[in-house]
Order: C-alpha cells, then structure tokens, then sequence
C-alpha cells in the first residue's frame, strides 16, 4: 500500500525541464463541418436540335466526345426536299423559253411598230408579258433558294463547345423538327449541393468548401446560394478549380462550415499518454500536476498539430506544452 501511494504521488506531481512553456487555456472558436455529397453539374447543358424532318443519314458523335461550337454531329436528309427542288427546276426552265419567245415577240413588235405596221398598245402587251415572265423565274429562284436552306438545315451543329452526355437517336432515325440530335454539356463544371434546410442559416456566400476525402482533399468557394428550398433542401453551387470533368453528376464528399463552437484546444506535444490514458501537466500551486483528459478531434492550426480536449480541463487553467519525458519514465517505473 505504501507504495502504490507512492506511485501516485510520484505519478501526478513532476518537476518539469527548464525550457518547458507554458499556456493558459481559453475557448477557441471551431468551425463545426457538415459532410455532405454534391454532384458535378455542367454550368449549361444545350441540346443540339434538328432544324430539318427527315431521316438522319450520317451521325459522327457518340457519348464522351469532347466537340467544338459549330463542329457538325448528323445530317439530316428529306427526300421530298430535292423533289420540290426538281419540280422548280423544271418549272423555270420551261419560265425561261417562255421568256424567249416573248422578249422575241417585243423585238417584232418595235421593228413593226417603227414601220407603222402595228399599234403601240400592242407593244405594251408584249412589254407586260416579258416582264411577267421574269417575274416568274425570280419568284422560281427564290423559291429554289428557300429548299436550298432547308436542305443546309439539315447539318446537325454543336451549340456549344464541350462534352457529349447523350445520343439519344441512331443512325437511320427519323427525325422531327426540334428533336433533340445530342445533348452536350458545356460552359465549365461546378459542384452543385442540397443541404438540410437546418444548416441553411450556417451558410455563407464566399465561405470556403473542403471537398474530398482527407489524403486527397482540395478547396472550393460557395459561389450561390439559392433562396428556394425544395423538398427540405437547400441548393447551392461551389466553384472548384480543376474540377474533374471526366463524369458529370458524379457524387463528391463535401464538407460545409454549418456554424461555430467554443472548444479548449491544447497542443499535441501537451499530450501525454499512459497505461491507455491520457494526460495533461497542469500548474497546481507550487507544483505541476497530471490531469487526466479525454481527447478529441486533432486540428491543425498556423502549422502546429492541436488537440481538441472534451473533458478534464477548463478555461484558466496553465498547462505545459512540452512533455516531461524524462520524469514521466521515471515516475511510471
């Protein structure tokens, strides 16, 4: 019995070495982080559209391809297009030797006409008719042009410059006009939340964002906060650089600063660890005792590793941040 009394007075009371320091203990403010899942979300998905009916013959893209603004993905054919275009054709062509003949009748008609043969209303007949004849081919050519357009219609472009997520049709599809042909995500990839709305108040444009497991983790902003909660959730989008853009709607880890707490925090060198317990040097009096704690969560703050202490200690209290190594060999044999 004497000398496990012994023991114990050897084991709470030490005398420390010259160059310990010591810390007075007060509240430090935690950020408290809630973990949460977000899904990378392209920042515009624009669905490439047919402009033209028709069969879609050639299609170049498939899921995953990376296009360009403009770059042509299908092509659309409609028959009944060149077969329109056909039939104008030939409705000018027979417009044009009707023009012939009448331009050759006004000809007959001048030369009649200076010879005393014919009168002047019958010229301005044959005038009328020529011009009514041109007028038809213009009006046949415009027409033409019109299917002409309609058949350029039917190259299917890239709205926007980015990645293929869908191709909802196959080649040899029929197409109505404004079906969506691909539809491709593009304008840069952010992360898009849905928090509890019970963290919605904790939230804070601006605020940074820990995205990633803790070996792999990086750092992004909260860029928008949206005001409509649906389905009791509040959604938000974070900016992220380098974001992996390899799959959209992918889900991430994301941890959110949800508010504040006061905690006591003591360096990880204080800590001092025996028999499974684990202890602080406390200035008592005249002398250092050893107070037992329960640890938490370790934080690293400006560079030192920090321990969070749930019990044992309180605000005031003078601890030593550096381990009596020595001493406490000594005092636990």
């Amino acid at each position: 019995m004497p000398r496990f009394s012994a023991f114990l007075l050897s084991f709470s009371l030490l005398a420390l070495p010259a160059q310990a320091e010591s810390l007075k203990l007060s509240a430090t403010a935690l950020t408290e982080w809630k973990a949460v899942y977000g899904r990378i979300e392209a920042r515009d998905r624009s669905p490439a559209r047919a402009r033209l009916g028709g069969t879609m013959v050639d299609l170049t893209v498939v899921e995953g391809d990376l296009v360009q603004a403009g770059q042509p993905l299908a092509r659309i054919v409609d028959e009944k297009l060149a077969f329109q275009l056909s039939a104008l054709q030939a409705q000018r062509g027979a417009a044009v030797a009707q023009l012939a003949n009448a331009e050759a009748d006004l000809a007959r008609g001048e030369e009649l006409l200076r010879q005393g043969v014919t009168t002047a209303q019958r010229l301005d007949a044959l005038r009328t008719q020529v011009d009514v004849l041109r007028g038809q081919i213009a009006a046949l050519d415009a027409q033409a042009e019109v299917i002409t357009a309609q058949q350029r219609e039917g190259t299917v472009v890239a709205p926007v410059a980015g990645r293929v997520l869908q191709v909802p049709l196959a080649q040899g599809a029929v197409v109505m006009p404004g079906e969506p042909v691909a539809l491709i995500a593009g304008g840069g990839f952010f992360l898009r939340l849905a928090v509890p709305e019970r963290h919605a108040r904790g939230l804070r444009q601006g605020d940074t964002i820990r995205i990633g497991e803790d070996d792999a983790e990086t750092t992004g902003v909260l860029a928008r906060i949206y005001p409509l909660i649906e389905n009791g959730r509040v959604i938000a989008d974070v900016t992220v650089a380098d974001l992996p853009e390899d799959f959209v709607d992918a889900r991430v880890l994301v941890r959110l600063p949800v508010g504040t707490r006061s905690a006591l925090m003591v360096p990880q060198t204080a800590l001092i660890t025996r028999s499974g317990l684990d202890f602080v040097a406390v200035a008592e009096g005249a002398g250092i005792a050893l107070r037992t704690v329960v640890p938490g969560d370790r934080h690293q703050m400006a560079g030192t590793d920090w321990v969070e202490i749930l019990s044992g200690l309180r605000p005031g209290d003078l601890i030593e941040t550096a381990a009596p190594r020595d001493e406490q060999a000594n005092g636990h044999d």
